[in-house]
């Protein structure tokens, strides 16, 4: 299935360090997707860290997430202001949970 491609339409739940949150966050187990340049969709992030190696100007960092069910930790895009869209992250995820959307 993968990451919705309309995610910023969906409610903003919150902020984690400057980063949106849009959709369901009912931690530990719904988790929503996380940013607004870069979103990654935590409920299906399995974190095997493809989209961490293949970022060239790192994007992402890992974040704990004890308890949830597909694993406990994600790809955490906190810099995602310095994204240039190669869409490397996209390419190499293996469930479809990054989407990236110019501002």
């Amino acid at each position: 299935m993968g990451i919705d491609p309309n995610y910023r339409t969906l409610p903003v739940a919150k902020e984690e360090q400057g980063v949106k949150i849009y959709g369901t966050y009912e931690p530990p187990t719904k988790l929503g997707i996380w940013g607004t340049i870069v979103g990654v969709d935590f409920d299906l992030c399995i974190a095997d860290g493809s989209c961490i190696n293949a970022c060239p100007v790192n994007v992402f960092q890992w974040l704990d997430t004890p308890g949830h069910p597909a694993s406990e930790k994600k790809a955490f895009p906190v810099n995602e202001q310095a994204c240039i869209f190669c869409m490397a992250c996209v390419n190499v995820c293996p469930v479809a949970a990054i989407d990236v959307k110019p501002p």
